[in-house]
């Protein structure tokens, strides 16, 4: 089973009776183990006579088999697991007969000890080995991750001794929390016993299974050296396509987990490092290299004897990246791409609509502070936040941020050195014309909730404009960027998402290949170009194209009539010129505007203290909000620029809004990213914008649309003072008076709905 999903599902404590219910808890030092043991036994056994499922099924066994294990009650347990597969047989899961295997192993081997006296290592590696012995390619490579763990047992050790001393002076535990103690104690014991066995078993079946090397090297044209994973399916004499990926968070056991992957699907599979990282002896210089060395590796690739010239490339943010950088001088080679939520560096990394954000500012320390990636740096979360919060308060320009921290970030300054998408960015991925030479197929898939997502359409509606004939497919659903790459989450952000949304995303990838490197079925899922899930309505729908997924156009202005505490968001412009002024004090650090960022997804109130909110009358029928929604507003203002954001809300008849998008981006940018054109004082100025996220969302019956119009002054972004400067030279002593707006009333969004 795969690690995350049982992590994952390790924090479904259930909640299904009164959280006042308590169950005793007796005090006990953590470093006595036996005590420890007893202890925890005790405890589990009066949970499970007192808990009772009034709720989700699947949760109620998926703690109910960890308690029972803690209790000693195997031959419970093993039930309840074979009842928790079934639900999931049931739910469609893949290889449910080896969900939790590691559980009923470690249980029967528990058993075996109990009546049969034999050793623990002795009966686990007879039971291990005689499972792997059974399991073909994809099924061993399936539960890989579920007898291992990322970092030792010795981790999971120290989270249950961390969170007993945290009940060290209670003598009572509500039983949510007892649930989740004894859950993080079944999890660290059973991989404390299993895993220096795992180790070597897997190890053996992976030799027994696959030719493995770990060190190649590929020279590129430069001089330069890349390293690279490859995975071979022993006993095969004929040349086979390859799945490749190139990687820039180089991790030798992730590496052989996706090379692994691949081979069990019937390819050869490479990670290749980028350039300086991990064996490469050279220095690390993430982007500016792409184009021309992953061509390298796949040029390489189809001179090997084993190769049959097939390279079909997949992953996802940097790696989805690292396939378009790949297009930009295509090799004959390369077959197809299957890029997930990428990144386009310069349009929605660094900055966003050519707005430089702070969101990722570790990044450059992360990937180039070692030959692998600098974990301690990049989850240093409070060294972060008071960098942001350090840096607005002191009105600093961006360009001293590092200033700040204390650590020079000398990439943060170059991309800074590149406020427009110039040609240092031009250079790193297809541009316009650039998109008209790819014809292989492509499978974007990528998520409504993923923070780039703007980077990932990019490529698809450019490669659609400058090649009206691409062979290039959408799968979208209501995802973040890390959970499009692995098919979904049951809750995002507090929402509970439909369970037809969930997939599997690496499944659907070698599907994908099979169709078009092997002459294979098309995946079921993908009956059209654009298939996207109609968050609300559990069903996923299919288009020829973004705008073939819906029939019509909510063409609504943003009016001056008052509406409570909103203005009229309405389908008829206003007969007479009006306008809505707002006041936007840039020197101000007491409060901060523009609170855009989907998370929760669904909220109670919305911050009301800045910004303008224009609200549409109830929908008197059900009607889907479906595609990407675009605008132009019509503004007059005291200064040159502004930074803008504009956010679009359901409200739904309960009153709760849900955020169905968001726009955030440079008004001197908004026609060209690459050509900066400031605004004029006091003469009106259109600002189109198009470059938001694609959303699909039932709107019930009494729902109304709310648009948020705001000014970004926040921690988490450049501050535009409107000078005309380069934003990052820019201080609070640029404020001086307030920015001062008259947003037009004939300002209007484009909502495309299917009606």
């Amino acid at each position: 089973m795969n690690r995350i999903r049982c992590m994952a599902l390790l924090c479904l404590v259930s909640t299904t009776f009164c959280r006042a219910q308590q169950v005793y808890f007796h005090r006990i030092n953590a470093a006595d183990s036996v005590a420890v043991a007893k202890q925890m036994s005790l405890l589990a056994d009066e949970i499970i006579h007192k808990y009772v499922s009034t709720g989700n099924k699947a949760t109620y066994l998926n703690n109910l088999f960890r308690l029972q294990i803690t209790a000693e009650k195997y031959n419970d347990a093993l039930t309840s697991i074979t009842s928790l597969r079934a639900i999931n047989k049931a739910d469609n899961q893949q290889f449910t007969d080896l969900l939790f295997a590691q559980y009923e192993l470690f249980a029967r081997t528990k058993i075996e000890q109990q009546t049969l006296g034999v050793p623990f290592k002795n009966a686990f590696t007879k039971l291990f080995t005689n499972l792997l012995s059974k399991l073909d390619d994809k099924s061993a490579a399936y539960i890989f991750t579920a007898f291992t763990t990322r970092n030792g047992a010795g981790e999971l050790k120290n989270d249950f001794n961390s969170t007993l001393n945290s009940y060290a002076q209670k003598d009572s535990l509500n039983i949510d929390y007892a649930i989740s103690l004894c859950n993080s104690y079944n999890i660290a014991t059973v991989f404390e016993n299993i895993e220096p066995v795992t180790k070597v078993l897997l190890k053996q079946d992976d030799n027994r299974r696959y030719i493995i090397q770990d060190s190649v090297f590929i020279k590129t044209k430069d001089g330069a050296t890349l390293s690279a994973v490859m995975v071979r399916k022993r006993g095969i004499n004929t040349p086979q396509p390859t799945a490749l990926m190139f990687f820039i968070y180089s991790n030798l056991e992730r590496s052989m987990i996706e090379a692994r992957y691949s081979a069990a699907h019937g390819y050869v599979g490479i990670v290749a490092d980028t350039r300086g990282k991990r064996l490469s002896p050279d220095p690390i210089e993430p982007y500016e290299h792409e184009p021309s060395d992953v061509n390298t590796v796949i040029d390489w690739i189809s001179k090997q004897s084993w190769s049959n010239g097939k390279v079909g490339m997949y992953g996802g943010s940097y790696s989805g990246y690292a396939q378009w950088a790949a297009t930009k001088h295509m090799n004959k080679a390369l077959k197809t791409i299957v890029p997930y939520v990428a990144a386009i560096p310069g349009q929605g990394v660094p900055m966003e609509n050519n707005i430089f954000l702070n969101v990722n500012y570790q990044w450059a320390f992360y990937v180039t502070n070692n030959k692998y990636v600098d974990d301690a740096v990049n989850n240093d979360n409070q060294r972060w936040r008071n960098l942001r919060n350090n840096w607005y308060q002191s009105g600093a320009a961006f360009r001293k941020v590092d200033s700040v921290d204390g650590t020079p970030n000398p990439w943060l300054q170059k991309w800074l050195s590149h406020p427009s998408y110039d040609k240092y960015w031009q250079a790193m991925v297809p541009y316009k014309t650039d998109f008209a030479q790819i014809n292989i197929p492509v499978l974007t898939i990528e998520g409504y909730y993923d923070d780039g997502q703007i980077s990932g359409m990019r490529y698809l509606l450019e490669h659609y404009k400058y090649n009206p004939k691409a062979n290039h497919y959408l799968l979208i659903g209501p995802y973040d960027h890390f959970g499009t790459q692995q098919g979904g989450t049951p809750v995002l952000r507090d929402y509970t998402v439909d369970p037809v949304a969930l997939i599997h995303t690496k499944e659907l990838t070698f599907q994908w290949f099979d169709y078009i490197l092997k002459g294979g079925k098309k995946p079921d899922l993908l009956k059209d170009k654009i298939n996207y899930e109609v968050m609300g309505a559990n069903v996923w729908k299919h288009a020829p194209s973004i705008a073939k997924m819906s029939n019509a156009t909510l063409k609504l202005y943003l009016t001056n009539f008052k509406a409570d505490s909103n203005y009229k968001l309405t389908d008829k412009k206003p007969l007479k010129p009006g306008s809505v002024y707002q006041e936007v004090d840039l020197a101000d650090r007491k409060t901060s505007n523009n609170d855009y960022y989907p998370d929760p997804i669904i909220k109670k109130q919305l911050d009301r203290s800045n910004g303008l909110f224009f609200i549409s009358k109830p929908f008197d029928k059900p009607m889907e909000v479906n595609g990407i929604f675009s605008g132009e507003l019509k503004a007059i203002i005291n200064k040159k620029d502004m930074d803008i954001g504009v956010v679009l809300y359901e409200v739904m008849p309960n009153g709760d809004c849900f955020e169905l998008s968001y726009y955030l981006g440079r008004a001197s940018y908004a026609r060209d990213m690459s050509v900066r054109q400031l605004l004029h004082p006091s003469v009106t100025e259109t600002i189109p914008f198009s470059r938001t996220r694609m959303v699909s969302r039932q709107l019930s019956k009494g729902s109304r649309l709310l648009v948020v119009l705001n000014i970004d002054k926040n921690p988490f972004a450049q501050v535009n003072y409107g000078t005309g400067k380069d934003v990052s030279d820019e201080t609070i002593k640029d404020a001086k008076e307030p920015l001062k707006i008259g947003w037009g009333n004939d300002s209007f969004i484009n909502v495309p709905v299917m009606k």
